[in-house]
């Protein structure tokens, strides 16, 4: 049996992605999806019988693309490689914005979800300690275990949480496409701040520096 061609699911999976980061993905129904393709219902439902389909698919493009980027925490061996992996990180979730702003909606509902998010954060929290651990081997900052991993999960939670406090902050534009560089900017710069009274003079000059170069207001 051939194949139905990949390239209307990936049309339908680009455009329910737009929707969801504009509108929330509860906002969005699979007729809305359709509508906005020029599509019918139907050819929709044959690639994707579900939506909750849909936000899996997409949710496992994240979790790919994720999983590429974490182990490059490994190769950061000062400020201004921090600086720029924390952005690209900020940068994909801004991709893949309605994850984070409907999570708990999605947690609630979502079985897929709930089973693979706390492995993201598990993961990301290995990769934090890891950039962490690297940069006092550099001799960069100095952190007992415990202060590494507390700090590690502050950058979790700051990191998983940074949209909705965007979001809180101005609900009506803060998501929208024309405010991604600085949405990532800030984040970056908020995450990467909690760095600052571990770090010996020079790193914290240089990351002071890099906030002021690249400050989003």
């Amino acid at each position: 049996m051939k194949k139905p061609p990949r390239r209307t699911a990936e049309r339908i999976l680009a455009t329910a992605l737009d929707l969801f980061n504009r509108y929330g993905e509860p906002n969005v129904a699979t007729t809305l999806i359709a509508s906005d393709m020029g599509i019918s219902p139907g050819n929709l439902f044959y690639h994707f019988p579900a939506k909750e389909l849909l936000v899996n698919a997409l949710f496992d493009e994240y979790l790919h693309d994720m999983d590429q980027l974490l182990p490059a925490a490994a190769d950061v061996q000062d400020m201004e490689h921090a600086w720029f992996f924390m952005h690209s990180l900020f940068e994909l979730i801004w991709r893949h914005r309605f994850i984070y702003r409907d999570l708990n909606d999605l947690l609630s509902k979502n079985r897929h979800l709930e089973a693979q998010v706390k492995g993201v954060l598990h993961r990301k929290h290995q990769a934090f300690e890891v950039l962490l651990s690297g940069l006092q081997e550099q001799g960069l900052l100095s952190q007992n275990p415990f202060e590494r991993h507390s700090c590690a999960t502050h950058m979790v939670v700051l990191q998983t949480w940074w949209l909705s406090y965007e979001y809180v902050q101005n609900p009506r534009h803060a998501l929208e496409d024309a405010n991604a560089d600085h949405s990532a900017l800030r984040g970056a710069q908020q995450v990467l701040g909690l760095l600052l009274p571990y770090l010996s003079e020079l790193p914290k000059s240089q990351l002071q520096a890099l906030i002021q170069v690249y400050r989003a207001e």
